[in-house]
């Protein structure tokens, strides 16, 4: 591996820190939304719950292709 590809990676990894920061905090955020939404309408927070959670599997499954390809 050259030293121009070792800085690339550097910078990748650092970015990926950065994101990994913001995403705590958003996970945050998101735990007091569910909170919110499941003391006030559970019912309609179920609903939505139930169509975030099939679109996360269909991500998932995305991933799970794209790690795949060589």
């Amino acid at each position: 591996m050259n030293k121009n590809e070792k800085k690339k990676i550097k910078a990748y990894l650092s970015i990926i820190d950065e994101i990994e920061i913001v995403r705590k905090k958003n996970n945050v955020n998101w735990m007091d939304i569910l909170r919110l939404a499941f003391t006030k309408a559970p019912n309609e927070a179920k609903k939505l719950i139930m169509r975030v959670n099939m679109m996360d599997q269909e991500i998932s499954s995305l991933l799970n292709k794209l790690s795949k390809i060589k």
